[in-house]
């Protein structure tokens, strides 16, 4: 009995301790709640104020707090820390807010997120920046983006999907009425294709035109086929299309500028400058844009391709100038983009206002996406490893920017999806010629019409 009663207690906390290991690598959120959760808040809880005094976090008290501690407590005046508001566990981490001392700013507090995150025993620790005064300290307990899980849908606007997940377990939504144009670059096999069909999967729920070019006979897009309302296969197709679609911007401005002809007592809300200031049943359906590989539009072999090259650049700058107002927004993908493709590379770069990088095989190419926006992000780009595909850094002409991960998405289960959502493909008249022909799926085992009857002789 005192054998088993040995084994009971030895044993016992070595189970508890081999289970820990486990949950910790092979399910981090599971670990997070029963262990690392408890265990950061008695850290952050204990050392608040020596952990913040250490990071220099900490200014010196007023003069009237200063004699009211000595003529109460006759104890040593120390510097005050951020006032802290309530600890609120999440899923993958902590969300604390500081109400910042005179004379602090959230540069300060986003200067020492590496001593917190050693301090407190996490794996990152970020600031956002709430209103003047107090930042938001948001904590990861465990790396989010090794194995990417996506949280409960929400209710989004239209044109606006959840692609991927972020750093900090916030989810990255890819917003065109936000931000109206895209650049995605990455090399092959880093993931580029799965950004692309958690996009395509996305809006393909929801009333919009999907348009795309696919120089590379169609092979990354074909399989979107039945959702898509217009798709190019080659530079020549992309050359007769790019037109059709600045026709149909141009109408759409006349739509609108007929809308401005304004009456006497036409109500100041009903006076627009773009599609969505038009009443519903009047307003065309938006149309996203897909170009993978743009720089298959640039090369030329003959001087005879030039012109054809020129041409099509044009209207691609225009659809990015003037697109948004007409509800037209491009989502350019390519392994490389920058100024040695040609002569208009640079002014088409300039419109695209969202930058997404994947791992890429130079450093030059990340220069291309980002080193006009975030300079500081191109290192981060550059050192994206090839074990991590669809690990990117994202950014816009704001300057933000940050670390996302896209989920597995399989190539079958996206053309499920476009298949079930082929009927709210929406009918654009212009470019009816180029709506791919999408047919149907073969039988999983073919079905004889008439009964075999035995050969006899």
């Amino acid at each position: 009995m005192s054998e088993l009663m040995t084994l009971v207690e030895l044993g016992g906390p070595l189970a508890a301790i081999g289970g820990a290991v486990y949950a910790r690598k092979a399910h981090p959120a599971v670990y997070w709640a029963t262990v690392g959760l408890p265990s950061s808040v008695a850290r952050l809880m204990a050392s608040y104020s020596s952990t913040m005094d250490a990071c220099g976090l900490t200014v010196a008290p007023s003069r009237l707090r200063a004699l009211a501690v000595r003529a109460t407590t006759r104890r040593e005046i120390r510097p005050v820390p951020p006032r802290r508001g309530l600890i609120r566990p999440t899923s993958t981490g902590l969300r604390i807010r500081l109400r910042l001392a005179p004379g602090q700013e959230p540069a300060d507090v986003a200067a020492s997120c590496e001593r917190l995150r050693h301090a407190w025993g996490v794996h990152a620790v970020h600031v956002r920046d709430i209103k003047p005064g107090v930042v938001e300290l948001r904590l990861v307990g465990f790396d989010v983006l090794r194995k990417v899980k996506m949280p409960r849908r929400g209710e989004h606007d239209v044109l606006a999907v959840p692609v991927a997940l972020r750093e900090d377990a916030t989810v990255f939504v890819r917003d065109y009425r936000a931000v109206p144009h895209q650049l995605v670059l990455g090399a092959t096999l880093s993931g580029k294709s799965m950004f692309l069909r958690n996009l395509l999967t996305g809006l393909a729920t929801q009333p919009v035109a999907l348009v795309g070019i696919d120089c590379k006979r169609g092979v990354e897009l074909a399989p979107f086929a039945p959702r898509l309302s217009a798709l190019a296969t080659d530079s020549k197709e992309a050359a007769k299309l790019l037109p059709l679609l600045v026709q149909e911007m141009e109408d759409r401005y006349d739509l609108i500028k007929a809308r401005q002809g304004i009456a006497p007592g036409t109500p100041d809300e009903e006076i627009t400058s773009d599609v969505w200031g038009l009443p519903e049943h009047e307003r065309p359906a938006p149309i996203v844009l897909f170009v993978d590989e743009v720089a298959e539009l640039f090369l030329v072999a003959t001087r005879k391709d030039e012109e054809r090259r020129d041409e099509m650049v044009t209207h691609l700058i225009r659809l990015a100038q003037l697109g948004r107002a007409a509800g037209i927004y491009l989502e350019i993908c390519g392994q490389r983009f920058g100024a040695e493709l040609g002569k208009g590379a640079t002014m088409l770069r300039a419109q695209l206002t969202g930058r997404v990088c994947h791992r890429v095989n130079d450093e030059a190419s990340a220069k291309m996406a980002l080193g006009d926006i975030a300079p500081e992000a191109v290192g981060v780009a550059s050192t994206i490893p090839a074990e991590r595909p669809g690990l990117a850094v994202a950014g816009d002409t704001s300057g933000g920017w940050g670390r996302i991960r896209t989920p597995y998405l399989s190539l079958a289960d996206a053309a499920a999806i476009c298949r079930e959502t082929a009927e709210l493909a929406p009918h654009v008249k212009l470019l009816a010629p180029f709506r791919p022909h999408a047919p149907l799926p073969p039988l999983s085992s073919p079905t004889a019409v008439t009964k075999p009857s035995p050969a006899t002789g």
